[in-house]
């Protein structure tokens, strides 16, 4: 099992960026898969970004070429940097960790219920 706790969200104005971080505790983060969600008011969790136990990534089309996933396996922690951010990046951040599909996850990467093992979340609020 693993535990996670995210960390990095705030208040920021349209264009700005921020950092979210996730420290994981437990067995053996290197061969999950990990990810980060979010999730609007009354809209349905999304996958954001992903990066597999090898070492691919996959990311939402909404924010291709904005967002960076990374991971630092001897240290445990998963990192999502956030660039050029939007009004409609308001959300919930989540990070979760699941079996790895090493680099052939395809679709499944940004669904949620890939993943087993859930954060408590961070809110990133950004006004236009």
């Amino acid at each position: 099992q693993v535990q996670l706790v995210e960390s990095g969200g705030g208040s920021v104005q349209s264009g700005g960026s921020l950092r979210l971080s996730c420290v994981a505790s437990g067995d053996s983060f290197a061969t999950y898969c990990v990810a980060w969600f979010r999730q609007a008011p009354g809209k349905d969790r999304e996958g954001v970004a992903v990066i597999d136990s090898d070492g691919t990534t996959t990311y939402a089309d909404s924010v291709k070429g904005r967002f960076t996933v990374s991971r630092d396996n001897a240290e445990n922690t998963l990192d999502l940097q956030m660039n050029s951010l939007k009004p409609e990046d308001t959300a919930m951040y989540y990070c979760a960790a699941g079996a790895p599909f090493n680099g052939g996850g395809g679709h499944y990467y940004l669904h949620y219920g890939a993943y087993n093992y859930w954060g408590q979340g961070t809110q990133v609020t950004v006004s236009s």
